[in-house]
């Protein structure tokens, strides 16, 4: 009689074993191979479509059942595997599960009892060769040597680790804190968890794959056969929770994991990264040489079970092991579920038959993939059951509805990932086909769920951890920075291989915003070095050539160009940037120019910037001060002209004070002469109240002072509030003098006062119907404008009674004279500190300009 042939083809990771099984599996006409995760499974249907079709191929986990008519070789899980199916060939993956406490007993039974009719094999570790040889003593046990060598690197920073690594953590949170900080100082990274759907999964590996990224963040599922370009694994811990306890890795766990380096004939590395200490040289010598401990024991549950009652079902899941090297694991999901329902009086009372307990069974091994620690699934599986034991059918509407509920794509990673994992509790109910009459629609509207959602959270995976940008230029530069393909664009768009990573604003560079980190801003920036190696100098000569009307001064000293990158288009439309800076230079009116630093630029190219601007200043001050210099220099001319002069070019034309008590009428003649007013209140160049003077005249003004450009009225004002803003002192050197609530504009208030002087030279005059509208003050204020310009107004007088005759009309006249104190000395008379008020006409020697209440004065009232 034939005997069915069984093989244990047991080895380290890259042997070739599942390879091998895959072409045992298509050279019979019929097979089976279960997997230990849904992941690999639909990776392997997917190689078996490639070579036998679609309709010759069949994929069977708890949440996926795709079974053509035609089908003849069969990919599943190995909780899922058909196992009343006859096959010729039937294949395990990963047998050294068997030892595993929570799932092991599933492999065990595998092991046991599943054969296939021509060739049975198993593939896994060889650490399970002694038990193998003991529970199936007809096996014919081969062993494989790892095609490629595998040796530790020790730690590394994850920003010291080569290209191609995968970093494996052992938690959600863990991942997620490693991927985060991969994608600051790499660039970005796959994320592969074994509770993502295999759209997802396929979507991430993809990325990983096709070099957008170059590194993986996973947990411990890439240890079970994934199969990508991985050339170092490096563990950012050494210890993981199994479900009750946390525990360090096994050598054997470790070498699972760290064999996914290297490929083929390539050899891979693994080590440590982040806060893992090194590893011990134990493990170390045992991963690089593959030798390990054996297994000692394999869990087991019994699979004969007694549905006559729940309590014998209970029973049978409790027998103990029937020979040695077989254990008790702990209990799954599934018995734990039954131990609670049948505590439950309704469940008890509906489980009164065999093929009720039968069905009792299976609903409590519907999968927990949620993990809510709590009655949520016992609850779930009580309702199944019910629905099943009653109707015999569960409610379409109620399965329907609660897949609906799940079909969102808003939340975070946590919410899309537990949607998924409750999606794919319900892809299971929808599975069973004996369970729902139209189970067909059921799980198409579980798949179109589960792919939206993966869609979702590969989008949202992609978008938190990936910088595609950042990972393609530190590729490049990796590679060698002389390859990287680099520009400017004409709005000043700096671009490197394709990816914008800033704008050249002037002579400085500024990152992208999306670099928000100092790791990523230093990656940008070197990146754009070689742009801007080019066009640094392409602007310093443009600048160099620029007319006068690019620059301009901002109030806080800062000197601006408007330039444009394209040829030949009018100065000021194009970008403006700062490019230099004012400080005080030996004089007011020569202030210096010192250009902004820029790493870009060297010494030569600062001092070309800094002539060029230097000469743009000089004839700006002489443009707009042109009538001071001009001034002094015709009183070079004469002895008695060239203090006044040269103290206006000292004060950048206006002097503020009376100047009757020192400047003789035929002086002021000459002063007049050639530019100069001696005025009632000031010594003054009225080119110098123009506003753009006037604006020239405020920025050299706090210049000296360190101080940002107070703002100037509008043109064409002749009376303001004094702004509350304006420092000390910065009213009356512009020319604005103080007159009770109101400030005046001096030129203005010089004119109208000497006409008011001529009108009252001799006695009080009528008062002018028009002079509150020329001053630009409302009438009830006149009266204290007047008294700050050294006038009184005189109110129109009231009849008695039985008086007859017209009433003395408004009059205007000059201030009484002060009383005269008993002190030695002229009386100083001053503004007070909560009105400010010009200089009175008794005013006899104002305040010199380094004081902040004013300047000096020097002549009278024409």
């Amino acid at each position: 009689m034939f005997e069915p042939r069984v093989r244990a083809v047991l080895g380290p990771t890259n042997t070739g074993k599942t390879h091998l099984a895959i072409e045992r599996l298509l050279a019979h006409s019929s097979g089976i191979i279960g997997f230990p995760l849904r992941l690999l499974a639909r990776e392997n249907y997917d190689r078996m479509v490639a070579q036998k079709g679609e309709r010759h191929v069949a994929l069977i986990t708890g949440e996926e059942k795709i079974i053509p008519p035609e089908a003849k070789w069969f990919a599943c899980t190995v909780e899922a595997m058909p196992l009343d199916r006859p096959v010729e060939f039937l294949a395990v993956d990963e047998i050294q599960l068997c030892a595993d406490p929570d799932r092991g007993h599933v492999f065990t039974d595998r092991l046991l009892h599943a054969r296939g009719m021509v060739e049975t094999m198993f593939l896994g570790a060889e650490t399970i060769a002694p038990l193998l040889r003991r529970l199936v003593p007809r096996a014919e046990i081969e062993t494989r040597p790892r095609l490629s060598q595998l040796t530790y690197a020790g730690p590394a920073k994850l920003t010291r680790l080569p290209a191609r690594s995968a970093v494996v953590a052992f938690s959600a949170q863990e991942v997620y804190a490693i991927a985060e900080a991969v994608r600051r100082r790499r660039g970005g990274c796959a994320v592969v968890m074994g509770r993502l759907s295999p759209r997802t999964r396929n979507a991430q590996v993809a990325l990983y794959q096709n070099r957008e990224v170059d590194f993986l963040v996973a947990t411990d599922a890439i240890g079970m056969g994934l199969n990508m370009d991985v050339d170092h694994v490096a563990f950012a811990a050494m210890s993981k929770f199994d479900g009750q306890n946390a525990r360090p890795l096994t050598a054997q766990e470790v070498a699972q994991i760290a064999g996914r380096a290297g490929r083929g004939m390539k050899d891979g590395s693994f080590g440590t990264t982040a806060d893992c200490p090194a590893m011990g040289e134990e493990i170390v010598e045992a991963v690089e040489t593959h030798a390990f401990e054996p297994l000692g024991t394999l869990a087991w549950r019994n699979s004969d079970l007694d549905f006559t009652s729940v309590d014998a079902l209970l029973g049978s899941l409790a027998e103990s092991p029937p020979q040695p090297g077989l254990a008790k694991g702990h209990d799954a999901v599934d018995h734990i579920t039954l131990e609670a329902l049948s505590r439950d009086p309704e469940v008890r009372g509906l489980a009164d038959t065999m093929s009720r307990v039968r069905l009792l069974w299976e609903s409590c091994q519907v999968p927990d993939f949620r993990k809510l620690a709590d009655d949520s699934h016992t609850k779930l599986c009580a309702k199944l059951f019910t629905h099943l034991a009653k109707d015999g059918r569960l409610p379409r509407d109620w399965v329907a509805g609660s897949l609906a509920v799940l079909e969102r794509t808003d939340g975070d990673l946590d919410t899309l990932m537990a949607r998924i994992t409750a999606i794919r509790v319900w892809a299971y109910i929808a599975a069973r086909a004996d369970w729902l009459d139209d189970a067909l629609g059921l799980q198409a509207d579980a798949r179109r769920a589960e792919d939206m959602v993966s869609d979702a959270l590969h989008e949202t995976l992609t978008a938190r951890f990936v910088d595609l940008r950042a990972a393609h230029l530190i590729r490049k530069m990796d590679e060698g920075e002389e390859e990287l393909l680099s520009a400017v664009t004409r709005r000043g768009e700096v671009v490197v291989e394709g990816h914008p990573v800033g704008n050249v604003k002037g002579f400085s560079f500024e990152p992208d915003s999306a670099a928000v980190d100092e790791e990523e801003r230093r990656v940008v920036l070197r990146a754009a070095r070689r742009a801007l190696g080019a066009e640094i100098p392409r602007r310093v000569a443009m600048l160099e050539s620029a007319k006068d009307e690019a620059f301009a001064l901002t109030p806080g000293h800062k000197v601006t160009w408007a330039y444009s990158h394209a040829p030949n288009m009018p100065a000021g439309l194009g970008d403006i940037a700062e490019v230099a800076k004012l400080k005080p230079g030996p004089e007011p009116s020569k202030p210096q120019i010192e250009v902004l630093a820029s790493e870009f630029l060297d010494g030569a190219q600062r001092e070309r910037i800094r002539a060029r601007l230097a000469t743009w200043l000089e004839n700006l001050i002489k443009r707009e001060l042109g009538a001071v210099f001009a001034a002094e220099a015709k009183a070079a001319e004469d002895n008695t002209l060239r203090g006044p002069a040269f103290r206006l070019r000292e004060e950048l034309g206006l002097a503020m004070g009376r100047t009757d008590p020192e400047i003789r009428p035929d002086l002021r003649q000459k002063l007049k002469a050639i530019g100069i007013r001696a005025g009632r209140y000031a010594l003054f160049v009225p080119e110098a109240m123009k506003p753009k003077a006037m604006a020239l005249r405020a920025q050299l003004w706090s210049l000296l002072r360190g101080i940002e450009a107070p703002k100037l009225p509008g043109g064409g004002l002749i009376a303001v509030p004094a702004p509350a803003d304006w420092p000390r002192g910065f009213a009356e050197t512009m020319g604005w003098l103080p007159a009770g609530p109101v400030l005046l504009r001096l030129d203005v208030v010089e004119r109208i006062a000497g006409e008011i002087g001529h009108l009252t030279r001799r006695a009080p005059a009528m008062l002018p119907g028009d002079l509150a509208s020329r001053l630009g003050v409302k009438g009830d204020v006149l009266a204290e404008v007047l008294d700050a310009m050294g006038f009184r107004l005189m109110p129109a007088e009231t009849l008695e009674e039985g008086a007859f005759g017209p009433p003395c009309p408004a009059r205007i006249a000059h201030a009484r004279p002060p009383r005269q104190e008993h002190h030695r000395g002229p009386r100083r008379d001053g503004p007070r500190q909560d009105q400010p008020r010009g200089p009175r006409r008794e005013d006899r020697r104002p305040p010199r300009q380094d004081r902040p209440e004013g300047q000096p004065a020097e002549g009278a009232a024409e």
